[in-house]
């Protein structure tokens, strides 16, 4: 298993994780045999959205004298009342929530509190003018969450939870398909295969999306992914926008190449379907490869961006030229230079300035990036 920083928590995670949806109406042993197996693997970041009693007892007993085992990015607001699952921000139903989660967990802490599904800017607006959000610093104040998370599909509500500087984490759904879809309040619009009909539909990265990535990285604010195989339908070439199928390495290693993603919730139903996800740490380049396929698909090409995939290696000068291009992407997409991005273009051993022209790496490139040009720009802006 590789391993990564989350964002500014400092805390080292699983590249791949392990979501909690899966246990929904399962029994205890087939819970214990997915957590165990993920334990096994090397797994140690963990998402629990369910608020189902059951579902928390799993983790509680797969837990027990192991704790140490687990990261736990558990959420708030996600509520079982009379029988139900209820999103809510109602304190009196919040309160006991998180209190009965972290008694099941036997528990006293949560690493990430994830203040769950906000996609409305109405929501968006409540919570964080609200008792929720003081409520999550509260409970970080006191140490029962160590770090606050928000998930959302939404960039738009997502990067002005970044910009308010109280989330450390958020939970958001990433994948090639949804990355050319701009930001919209309903989140159903993702799953429909009429969404990518639409004559405004991009074959690139959506601005609001790139913009949410890079101040992600610049700002230390961790993403932590769902939806990567966008509820399956990229592995079915039927039901995938794009018209072509997708592996789960392929998937994977999209996710893990956007800036600021520290881990990716792999959904896995039966223990072959985890150890599919977990065999992406000792899969090849070739194997990993997305992006001849993305570049050549039938339906939504992605075109002229950088997509960091490697492909235009090895430079004639040696320049890490995804490294490079990914660096000046997050500055562009601010307007200015953190000083976090030029430490890590400053760390690169070779800079854009050794650029030779020799135009060998767009010949390689197959989104038919000008990479010639943005080196130029990068040396430009970097100063070397």
């Amino acid at each position: 298993m590789n391993y990564r920083t989350l964002g500014r928590t400092g805390i080292k995670v699983s590249e791949i994780g392990l979501g909690s949806e899966v246990f929904v109406n399962k029994e205890d042993t087939f819970a214990q045999e997915i957590i165990n197996t993920a334990i096994n693997a090397g797994i140690n970041y963990f998402d629990l959205y369910n608020p189902e009693p059951y579902v928390r007892g799993f983790f509680g007993k797969a837990m027990k004298g192991r704790r140490e085992k687990f990261v736990m990015q558990a959420h708030l607001c996600s509520a079982w009342i009379d029988g139900q699952y209820k999103r809510t921000r109602n304190m009196d139903e919040v309160k006991p929530a998180f209190a009965d989660l972290l008694t099941r967990l036997g528990t006293d802490y949560i690493d990430v509190g994830m203040i769950h599904y906000i996609d409305e800017q109405k929501d968006f607006d409540e919570v964080f003018n609200g008792p929720v959000i003081e409520f999550a610093k509260e409970q970080k104040a006191v140490g029962k969450i160590r770090n606050i998370g928000m998930s959302t599909h939404n960039p738009r509500v997502a990067l002005q939870a970044v910009k308010s500087g109280v989330i450390d984490v958020i939970m958001f759904s990433v994948n090639p398909a949804y990355d050319i879809i701009p930001p919209n309040e309903d989140v159903d619009i993702l799953f429909e295969k009429s969404t990518y009909e639409a004559p405004d539909v991009l074959s690139s990265t959506d601005p609001e999306r790139q913009e949410l990535y890079s101040l992600c990285e610049s700002q230390g604010v961790a993403l932590t992914v769902m939806k990567p195989y966008g509820g399956g339908a990229l592995l079915k070439a039927e039901e995938s926008p794009f018209g072509a199928t997708m592996t789960v390495a392929q998937c994977l290693h999209y996710c893990l190449t956007r800036p600021g993603v520290a881990t990716v919730l792999a959904g896995a139903g039966t223990v072959e379907q985890l150890m599919e996800a977990v065999a992406y740490c000792n899969a090849s380049d070739k194997e990993k490869d997305y992006a001849k396929l993305l570049s050549s698909c039938p339906v939504h090409p992605f075109t002229d961006k950088c997509m960091y995939c490697g492909h235009c290696a090895p430079c004639t000068v040696g320049i890490d030229i995804a490294s490079v291009n990914k660096f000046a992407d997050l500055c562009e997409v601010q307007g200015m230079v953190p000083e976090t991005v030029r430490e890590h273009y400053n760390a690169l051993s070779t800079k854009a300035s050794a650029c030779v022209e020799c135009g060998r790496c767009e010949t390689r490139c197959p989104f038919g990036v000008k990479i010639v040009e943005h080196m130029r720009k990068a040396h430009e802006l970097f100063g070397a």
